[in-house]
């Protein structure tokens, strides 16, 4: 029996930083995609190891089923139907079987990753053999919400073989899930987000299992149905960056400078309402498509301005806005800033020559460049391994 699941990321639109001062933010998801593939074994292969593979940076991982009984005994039983915290006590033993796998120092960021797939795996499948492989279009830690897309394809693969959710595993293609299913993967995504990220705000892991577009403003969140077909280039600085270091930075701003910086989160929030008006609003022809292009531009253009504002930006951000102002493209950071990934609009009637060009320029800088079409759908599922 074999299951895929596959999680888009997300980008914000508008709002980063502002909104954890109240003001409303804009996410929506993007076609570039986690996969994870789910694989039980046949009686006759007497496996009795659970596996997890993460093929594109070349690691393995393997227990025992024993062994994770042995570590996680307490869990047997668990409701898959009833997301779950992990406790201290759990935490702790998981931590001890990731620290078994003697993890290479490069790549000791996958640890806590490999923390949120065994208490996924083991409160809704149980102790089960099984071989997870999980694959990704999205960089880690560049603020496309790799992270949540590999919980909510996690989530995704492993209720696909759960009493919980139902679905035609004899049918060929992707499979959506019901608004129900779609609500409690969402809730299990959650928890594994918590594992890597200690308090996310839920918005990430969100946008990956719904798709589409998210407002988000004092802990709400409110899907909205795109009408605009927009295109992005995503450009990764692979500048690392400090998000926690970042957020307090702008909180010490304000503390020095209330009232501008309180203007700067309203002008803000102007912004991002106005965004999440135009996304919505139908474009019935070629015109209304452009007319809304340059309006969603302007707001974006805005709202970097705002951005460094708050001291967020970095010489490697405005490397990228000075090289694709030279072929009048507008750009913004999205996400903590600091370096990370920053967002160029690519209009409806822009050539492929000029975009190859910036591409070009850009890749000079040592930057990474993706293209990306925005507000898709969510998480989705193939039985038999469909891509």
């Amino acid at each position: 029996m074999e299951v895929t699941a596959r999680a888009p990321g997300k980008i914000i639109l508008s709002g980063e930083h502002a909104v954890v001062h109240g003001s409303t933010a804009v996410a929506t998801s993007i076609n570039l995609y986690t996969y994870v593939t789910l694989r039980f074994p046949s009686p006759s292969e007497n496996n009795d190891t659970l596996k997890l593979e993460f093929k594109d940076v070349g690691l393995e991982f393997f227990w025992p089923i024993g062994r994770i009984k042995e570590a996680l005994s307490e869990l047997n039983g668990v409701d898959c139907s009833t997301p779950t915290t992990c406790s201290r006590k759990f935490a702790e033993s998981i931590s001890a079987l990731v620290e078994e796998q003697n993890i290479p120092e490069a790549k000791i960021a996958l640890a806590s990753g490999v923390s949120a797939f065994l208490w996924l795996y083991t409160c809704i499948q149980g102790f089960k053999p099984a071989s997870v492989t999980v694959t990704s279009d999205l960089p880690l830690g560049s603020g496309l919400g790799s992270s949540a897309a590999i919980c909510v394809a996690l989530s995704a693969a492993f209720l696909a073989f759960s009493k919980s959710v139902s679905l035609d595993n004899g049918h060929q293609g992707w499979l959506d899930f019901g608004d129900i299913e779609l609500e409690l993967l969402n809730k299990w995504a959650f928890e594994g987000e918590k594992i890597i990220h200690g308090k996310p705000s839920g918005i990430d892991n969100t946008v990956s299992t719904y798709g589409n577009v998210i407002k988000f403003k004092s802990g709400s969140l409110t899907r909205i149905e795109s009408a605009v077909p927009l295109r992005m280039l995503i450009t990764n600085t692979k500048v690392g960056r400090n998000t926690k270091a970042l957020v307090a930075g702008v909180s010490e701003r304000t503390l020095r400078h209330p009232d501008a910086m309180t203007s700067v989160f309203n002008a803000v929030d102007s912004i991002s309402k106005e965004m999440s008006t135009i996304i919505q609003a139908p474009a019935p022809d070629e015109i209304s498509v452009t007319e809304k292009e340059e309006k969603i531009g302007e707001l974006m253009e805005m709202n970097q301005g705002l951005l460094q504002c708050m001291g967020v930006s970095h010489a490697s951000i405005e490397t990228v806005l000075r090289t694709t102002l030279k072929f009048k493209l507008t750009s913004k950071l999205t996400g903590a800033g600091g370096g990370g990934c920053v967002l160029t609009l690519l209009p409806t009637l822009l050539s492929g020559t000029v975009v190859d060009k910036v591409i070009a320029e850009l890749e000079t800088c040592g930057f990474q460049c993706l293209i990306a079409e925005v507000g898709g759908k969510g998480v989705r599922v193939s039985f038999g391994g469909s891509s």
